[in-house]
């Protein structure tokens, strides 16, 4: 399925700016950054419930905040690119070089 996470975290603070960087790495290890606090993640509803519990644990709630968009498994029909920085496609060809 496909989850849209996104965040704000308080940055005025070495804390906070700690706190951002750990939900944009633990976001990173299960999706695709598409802006600069949004993340496409295609996980099943295991691997959400982990990076869930993991994101909740690292923010502060008195001071950021998550929220999650549940796109589901026919979440192609559901998102719509324009302008800069091409779509990618998670189910695609990965090719390394």
């Amino acid at each position: 399925m496909m989850v849209l996470v996104t965040y704000d975290v308080e940055t005025t603070t070495l804390a906070g700016k700690r706190r951002l960087r750990q939900v944009a790495k633990s976001c990173l290890n299960c999706g695709q950054r598409v802006q600069n606090s949004v993340f496409e993640c295609l996980v099943d509803p295991v691997q959400f419930k982990q990076l869930k519990s993991r994101l909740e644990k690292i923010i502060d709630p008195d001071k950021d905040s998550l929220r999650y968009y549940m796109l589901g498994n026919n979440w192609k029909n559901r998102v719509e690119h324009v302008g800069a920085k091409a779509a990618y496609d998670p189910e695609g060809l990965l090719l390394i070089d």
